[in-house]
């Protein structure tokens, strides 16, 4: 069976061991890392061969294993149009300062493919950013030729980026999502496309974010079969009605005024049976990744029972059909 990970980014604020020992007691196989909070130092795992065998010798005190790390925040910096939101996710003397902010998110990219092989994992998961993203709405009016800039910026930026990746063996996984270069099934073949379809650069599966857009998760993984480097289990709910739509009324997560929402895995309209007869049919026996987000659950209870949801969903695929033993009669 597939390893059952967490996603430690939404429990940033808690301390690694009293994490790590957590997820162990729970029964979680191991970790995907984020590198913010209290869990991961990008620039200090570069520099302090110590810092890098503490979190090493945590993991195995608690049988946990690191199949991933994930730079999100740093990641997302790269190619953004960046404004006063962005700030909070560089150093506090760079605010204000984009092309700052920028180049040092281009080095925190390729310093976490150095982390990543120091750690052990084979897979960073993070975003891009992405410049054209405003423009996905076509008013005012945009150009070809404005979207295609956006695309050779993210070439630029991110080509340089992947060749420290291949020197260190690992991949980058973009979480396909709102704001990102890719967002959708179209996106994401230009995106590759762009790159000339280096193999280093795949996706982080995610079909959260795919089905309240309404995008096919299952048809999503038969398209890019040989481009699942990791996977999120995350669940979405639609709360579809005569006010509220899909754009999210700048209502914010978890009112229920809302169109949607992230829950619980297992407690939305994600068909997850779907997605692990796909995950089958396409040979991928990565971990799958807990990304617990549900704004109205109290997420240590939450954390378990997606656990245990993900436990009873996966399956091996058969080797045989069902009816051969018919044949031998």
């Amino acid at each position: 069976m597939r390893p059952v990970t967490i996603f430690t980014g939404q429990w940033a604020d808690v301390p690694f061991d009293t994490l790590c020992s957590k997820m162990s007691s729970w029964g979680y196989d191991g970790l995907e890392i984020a590198c913010w909070g209290e869990h991961l130092n990008v620039d200090k795992a570069v520099e302090n061969d110590a810092y890098v065998r503490s979190l090493k010798d945590t993991m195995e005190k608690y049988h946990l294993q690191c199949h991933a790390i994930a730079n999100h925040l740093a990641g997302q910096l790269v190619c953004s149009r960046n404004d006063e939101r962005f700030d909070v996710f560089a150093p506090s003397e760079m605010h204000g300062q984009p092309e700052k902010m920028r180049a040092w998110a281009v080095d925190q990219m390729k310093k976490t493919a150095v982390v990543a092989h120091l750690l052990g994992a084979s897979v960073v998961t993070g975003f891009t950013g992405s410049s054209i993203w405003e423009g996905w709405y076509s008013f005012p009016p945009v150009s070809d030729e404005w979207i295609e800039a956006g695309y050779r910026q993210f070439a630029d930026l991110w080509n340089p980026i992947l060749d420290v990746y291949e020197q260190n063996g690992i991949t980058f996984a973009l979480e396909v999502h709102p704001t990102e270069i890719a967002f959708d099934s179209w996106t994401t073949m230009r995106t590759l496309d762009t790159i000339k379809h280096r193999p280093s650069f795949g996706i982080n599966f995610d079909p959260s974010h795919l089905y309240w857009q309404g995008i096919a998760p299952d048809q999503f993984i038969y398209d890019f079969k040989d481009r699942i480097y990791h996977v999120h289990v995350k669940d979405a709910m639609l709360n579809p009605g005569p006010r509220s739509g899909i754009l999210g009324s700048h209502i914010t997560f978890g009112d229920m005024h809302r169109g949607w929402n992230f829950v619980s895995p297992g407690r939305g309209g994600v068909n997850f049976e779907r997605i692990i007869r796909a995950l089958n049919d396409i040979g991928y026996d990565g971990p799958l990744s807990v990304e617990w987000e549900d704004s109205g659950m109290e997420r240590e209870s939450g954390a378990q029972e997606a656990l245990a949801f993900v436990r009873g969903i996966d399956f091996k695929k058969s080797g045989v059909a069902f009816d051969k033993a018919m044949s031998n009669t």
